[in-house]
């Protein structure tokens, strides 16, 4: 098992790291973040179709970054590709637009939509939207908030229809 700043990080998904940026891409991990209905506190967004209460928050998995990585497409560490949240653990290919999430012991967040390469991402290597087919991490909506840090386990709570 890994060792946290706290101790021994919990078995089965996690939080790998909580990612803001002065606006667009790259972000930043910082060490704790409180998440609320317009997404991560002190995250902003260059253009106002992103974000928003359907797109409050963007997660993408370690393992997805970690392929798109060995594919060729430049990372400088978590938030690279523009994502708030990064899990680890968490099966991508078994979550769909409905289904909820808990992170911790307080945040919850219901998945609203598959995350599609921007132009900015485009802009980092011309492949990317056929590298990141399958593997472009979800957007999400905030259902309750509350403060987020590296290594809480995410539970995958409930399984849903997509949100109209």
């Amino acid at each position: 098992m890994s060792e946290g700043a706290r101790g021994p990080l919990p078995a089965g998904p996690r939080l790998v790291a909580v990612c803001v940026g002065p606006g667009g891409i790259p972000k930043y991990p910082v060490p704790m973040a409180t998440v609320g209905p317009l997404g991560v506190e002190g995250d902003r967004q260059r253009s106002p179709h992103h974000g928003g209460e359907n797109r409050a928050v963007s997660l993408l998995a370690a393992e997805e970054i970690a392929a798109l990585v060995e594919d060729g497409v430049p990372a400088r560490g978590p938030g690279a590709f523009g994502e708030n949240l990064v899990t680890e653990g968490l099966d991508p290919a078994a979550l769909r637009p409905g289904d909820r999430l808990r992170i911790g012991p307080a945040v919850e967040l219901v998945l609203t939509d598959v995350r599609a390469p921007c132009s900015t991402l485009c802009s980092l290597d011309p492949r990317f939207p056929d590298l990141m087919l399958g593997r472009s991490g979800f957007l999400a909506r905030v259902l309750r908030g509350g403060p987020l840090e590296p290594g809480m386990h995410i539970v995958h709570i409930a399984a849903g229809a997509p949100l109209g």
